[in-house]
């Protein structure tokens, strides 16, 4: 299972994050979030993938923020439609791709709370790379408490997902049951922010470590 860690801001920090090797990091462009980035990421190791998160932006911004940044990967929170998300792919793929002959990673964005009706996915079928399941709140991300994983048993899909929404220290008992469990059959990675925050877009390093260590023993 990979990690990502979400809603990275400070240039040291993101340096310190970024030598636990977690899989992704996730950069808010987003200005109304409090962990809004608006900086320059820094060298990375080539085996950390980095992630746009936007909610709700134009076309033309995300194209910029992915070519600016060189993303691997862009997270999608808000209601961007199927056609949005195959506008996007499909000039990712066409003149990304050749510029940089990498693929860029599409994540769209659901949010849950105790019930969901997974019908909504159909239309994001064969377009998004992922899904990501976020618990249900007043903001896009960051609401520091989980959904009910139960719902996850009728996951009627084959298209893998991020596990997301108040993840912490106190869930790796939780995630190591959910793990073993039909409903993480596609269960491709946990994502993780609030939870390891000394302050919005501040991660608490010795945490973070201590949950990657955790999870893998």
């Amino acid at each position: 299972m990979k990690l990502k860690i979400c809603g990275m801001k400070y240039q040291e920090n993101i340096k310190a994050v970024a030598a636990l090797h977690p899989d992704y990091l996730g950069f808010i462009f987003y200005d109304k979030s409090s962990r809004f980035f608006d900086g320059k990421i820094p060298q990375l190791p080539n085996s950390i993938k980095k992630v746009g998160v936007f909610v709700n932006e134009s076309l033309d911004k995300v194209i910029n923020l992915v070519e600016k940044h060189n993303l691997q990967a862009v997270q999608l929170h808000g209601n961007e439609s199927p056609e949005y998300c195959t506008k996007l792919k499909t000039f990712c793929h066409a003149e990304l791709d050749s510029a940089s002959h990498q693929k860029i990673e599409l994540i769209k964005v659901f949010s849950i709370k105790n019930s969901f009706n997974f019908d909504i996915l159909k239309p994001y079928e064969g377009i998004v790379d992922y899904f990501l399941f976020d618990t249900k709140g007043k903001l896009p991300g960051g609401n520091g408490y989980t959904f009910n994983w139960d719902v996850l048993k009728n996951y009627p899909s084959t298209t893998p997902y991020f596990l997301s929404g108040g993840i912490g220290l106190n869930e790796v008992e939780k995630i190591k049951a959910f793990k073993k469990s039909p409903a993480s059959k596609y269960c491709y990675a946990v994502d993780v922010n609030s939870k390891f925050e000394l302050e919005p877009g501040l991660k608490n390093i010795n945490e973070l470590e201590k949950f990657k260590y955790e999870l893998q023993h």
